[in-house]
C-alpha cells in the first residue's frame, strides 16, 4: 500500500492555505505550518514531496532578501521536493535575485491563477513514485 506523497504548506500570510482542498483533490497529504523554522525542521526530518509558501520581501531584514531563504537553503539537499512560491508582483526583483543562489521550481503570482496551480501540482504529482 502506497502513501499519498506530502505537500507542506508554509504560511506566512493566508495565500497558500485557500487552496487546501485543491491539493488534497490533487492527491496530496497536506501539512500545514504557520513557523518557518518549524518547516525546516520537518523537511530535514522527513522532506516533502511539495512545498508550497508565500514569498515576500521586507525592507527591515537584516540578513536577508526574503522570509524564505533559511527554508529554502534547508531544502536544496532534498533534491526530490518540489518548490513552489506565491508572491507579489512587486516582489520580482528579489524573487529573481533569491532563485539565482537557491533553487524554486515553481513561482505563480498572487492572486494565483487556479488552472495554472492545478497544472503545475498534477504534473509533479504525476513524477512522483508511488
Amino acid at each position: 500500500m502506497s502513501s499519498s506523497p506530502v505537500l507542506l504548506m508554509v504560511n506566512a500570510f493566508i495565500g497558500t492555505a485557500g487552496y487546501k482542498k485543491l491539493y488534497q483533490e490533487l492527491g496530496y497529504t497536506v501539512v500545514a505550518e504557520w513557523s518557518e523554522r518549524k518547516a525546516i525542521s520537518l523537511v530535514r526530518k522527513n522532506p516533502p514531496a511539495v512545498i508550497v509558501a508565500d514569498f515576500y520581501h521586507q525592507t527591515d531584514f537584516r540578513d536577508r532578501l526574503s522570509n524564505l531563504e533559511s527554508l529554502l537553503a534547508a531544502v536544496q539537499s532534498a533534491p526530490g521536493t518540489r518548490i513552489l512560491v506565491f508572491y507579489e508582483t512587486a516582489h520580482q526583483v528579489v524573487l529573481d535575485k533569491v532563485s539565482a543562489r537557491l533553487r524554486i521550481d515553481a513561482a505563480l503570482t498572487l492572486p494565483v491563477q487556479e488552472d495554472l496551480l492545478r497544472a503545475t501540482l498534477q504534473r509533479w504529482r504525476a513524477n512522483i513514485p508511488a
